[in-house]
């Protein structure tokens, strides 16, 4: 039963992400149901969380000022000259939240169980996403700006995405549309419309692809879709009892890692065809 106060908060919640919305695209619903207790509380495992860092990089390509955060994994110091791994955050988050998502544990995991180490970077996407747009130029920021950035603190170029939901998509999306870019590609729920365009381009896609998607993921049909168009088949496809949630991407974090790390050996990726 909603007491006053419950329907007061909710209300102070829905009000927040309103006004979130008002402000700009990096709105984070999210968070907001998070703070309410109307999401499942994701696992993160118990692991140091490594060398975490929150960075302003101005960006020609984006015009202006963007967050970036890296992750290094514990005992790795700052990082230098490890590889990197993108990633792409979905749609109702943003650069500034991903400390609170658990990443640095998750890499410091992944390395504990043995994975190749490697840095995770994250930026801020654009108004429509991980695509261009006027004033906002997503792929152009990874391509000419974020190596020489990473380059100048050190550490390794960018050489594998990761992302979920719309940052998955994204990620799908700077393949097909420059296939040498990277060299292993990590998908949870990609937001794909069913009949997307990009499904009938993915012709020229020839690296390492994972997919995991819940079976209650309102994208699941399109993620099997995915999965049967690509030109090699994934060599990771996982449709696991879920939805559309950081708790089940959170489940399959580590899976995702270590998958991504086997394509990792110092400094390079292998793989790539």
């Amino acid at each position: 039963m909603l007491t006053r106060r419950g329907l007061l908060l909710t209300s102070a919640g829905m009000a927040g992400a309103t006004a979130a919305g008002a402000v700009g695209w990096r709105a984070t619903p999210y968070a907001v149901r998070a703070r309410l207790g109307l999401v499942p509380e994701p696992w993160v495992p118990d692991a140091p969380e490594g060398e975490v860092r929150t960075w302003s990089l101005r960006s020609t390509a984006m015009g202006g000022d963007i967050d970036v955060v890296t992750a290094v994994p514990a005992g790795y110091g700052d990082g230098a000259g490890l590889p990197v791994v993108v990633v792409l955050h979905g749609a109702s988050a943003s650069a500034a939240e991903l400390p609170g998502f658990g990443l640095g544990r998750f890499v410091s995991a992944a390395v504990e169980a043995g994975a190749a180490p490697f840095v995770l970077v994250g930026t801020d996407d654009g108004p429509t996403g991980w695509t261009a747009t006027a004033g906002s130029d997503p792929p152009a920021l990874f391509r000419e700006e974020l190596p020489a950035w990473l380059g100048e603190r050190g550490f390794g170029s960018p050489q594998a995405l990761w992302g979920w939901s719309r940052g998955a998509y994204g990620g799908l999306r700077l393949v097909v549309e420059d296939p040498g870019w990277v060299r292993a590609l990590a998908l949870f729920s990609p937001a794909l419309g069913d009949d997307d365009p990009v499904l009938g381009g993915l012709d020229g896609v020839r690296v390492p692809v994972g997919i995991w998607c819940g079976e209650e993921d309102q994208f699941v049909d399109s993620a099997r879709a995915l999965a049967a168009a690509l030109p090699t088949p994934p060599e990771v496809a996982t449709f696991a009892p879920g939805g559309h949630t950081r708790a089940f991407w959170n489940t399959h974090t580590l899976d995702a890692f270590g998958w991504l790390a086997g394509h990792l050996e110092d400094g390079t990726l292998r793989g790539a065809g």
